[in-house]
Parts: C-alpha cells; sequence; structure tokens
C-alpha cells in the first residue's frame, strides 16, 4: 500500500513536469491549415512565426473587382503542407494563447516558402528574418503582389474600429494631393530609411532630416512607400 501510493505521488509529479499545449517547445505531427499563417497539430493551434497572411474573409482587388486571397492564401499553406509531417519549434505564445512557431517539413521553412510565393507578408513587428524573401516577391508581383491589397495587420485594426480598409498595394488614380508624384528628372525623390530601433520611415523633401536621410529605398509617391511597408517621418 505505501509503495501505491508513493508511485501515484512521483507520477503525479512527473506528469505536472510535462510540458502540454503553448508550453510545449516543440511539436510535430500533420497539420489542419485554419488560415494562410495558423495551422493546428494534434488539436494544438499553432501560429506561424514572423509572417502575416491575409485574414480569411479579406480580399484583395483587380483593378477594383474583388479577389478572395484569403481563401487563396489557406489554399497555398494547405499546398505547401499536404500529408507530410511539420516540425514545429516554439518561439513564444500569442496573446491568444496558440503556441508561435517556426514550421518545417523536410527541413523547409514553410513561413518563408509562404512569404517567399508571396501569400504572406513578413511580420517586421516580431521579426526581420522574412524581410528579404518579401522583397523578392514583391519585385516579382508574387501571390499578393499582383493586386491592390491591405497589409493584414492594418485590415485586422480597420475591421476591429469598423472603417472601410485603404487599399495599399497599388493605390487608384485620384486627384487627391496624397497621390503627387515626387519626381525630377526620371529620378523618384522620396527617402526610405530604416531607423535603429527598426521602424521603417519615409522623408519627403523639404522635411527635417531630409538631406542627412540615407536611403535605403526611392519613391515617388508616399502610397509606393506605404505599400513597401514604411510610415511617413513624423514633424514636431
Amino acid at each position: 500500500m505505501h509503495f501505491t501510493r508513493s508511485f501515484i505521488i512521483a507520477a503525479a509529479i512527473l506528469g505536472a513536469s510535462i510540458p502540454t499545449g503553448s508550453q510545449a517547445q516543440s511539436l510535430q505531427g500533420t497539420a489542419q491549415v485554419a488560415d494562410g499563417d495558423s495551422l493546428s497539430i494534434a488539436g494544438l493551434q499553432v501560429r506561424l512565426f514572423g509572417i502575416d497572411a491575409p485574414e480569411l474573409d479579406q480580399q484583395c482587388f483587380d483593378n477594383g473587382a474583388a479577389v478572395a486571397c484569403g481563401e487563396m492564401a489557406k489554399a497555398k499553406l494547405a499546398s505547401l503542407i499536404g500529408d507530410a509531417s511539420l516540425s514545429c519549434l516554439r518561439k513564444s505564445t500569442d496573446a491568444h494563447g496558440r503556441m508561435v512557431a517556426v514550421c518545417r517539413i523536410s527541413g523547409v521553412d514553410i513561413g518563408q516558402a509562404m512569404v517567399e510565393a508571396g501569400w504572406a507578408t513578413a511580420y517586421r513587428q516580431y521579426s526581420e528574418d522574412y524581410v528579404a524573401a518579401e522583397q523578392r516577391a514583391r519585385a516579382s508581383k508574387s501571390g499578393l503582389w499582383q493586386w491592390e491589397f491591405q497589409k493584414p495587420e492594418q485590415y485586422r485594426i480597420a475591421q476591429q474600429s469598423k472603417e472601410e480598409p485603404q487599399r495599399e498595394a497599388r493605390p487608384p488614380a485620384s486627384t487627391s494631393s496624397s497621390l503627387r508624384r515626387w519626381q525630377d528628372q526620371g529620378q523618384c525623390l522620396i527617402k526610405g530609411n530604416h531607423s535603429r530601433r527598426g521602424e521603417w520611415i519615409y522623408h519627403l523633401p523639404g522635411m527635417p532630416y531630409y538631406n542627412a536621410t540615407r536611403p535605403e529605398a526611392w519613391f515617388c509617391t508616399e502610397e509606393e512607400a506605404q505599400a513597401a511597408g514604411y510610415r511617413r517621418a513624423i514633424v514636431r
């Protein structure tokens, strides 16, 4: 009887020490895809680290015609994974209790593959690991980059505030002064710069620090800069 009680106590202690759910450091198995950047393995929810895909109900626009790009991003992730077994390494836990992880199939980073194919953006707020992959996808107009679309994070904010999302990737023609082209003799004049804090900021001619700014990129319109992930410099 004493042996049985001791065995039960030891088993209980051992069981309590085994991480479960989002506390687990790694996870392996076949996956069920929820959308372009989230899935579940053995009932545990996983958010792919460092990427942001359109929400499932989000639409992109092809010359004004709606495109179900949220559903298409989900389909792309599902096709990449198929029936293969994923190996996921936990990076953190998000506000929804999901494991945030880098997931691979035979060593291939699925998150990077999604960004490289243009069906997700680099989630710069949390990582710059996939920025180069995003730039390649954007340059080749792959996936989402062939259309106008709202960056997923901005789309979520707009949905929460019940505002109409503003499309940024390829703004429609307008007479608004915001569409002014900053260009001289064929040279774009807006400077895009990466700050020491990791912020992507653009400077217009005449702004403070414009002349002292060393650009990583040049743009002809503010909309082009915003679509590339830059925000306007704050003038105080």
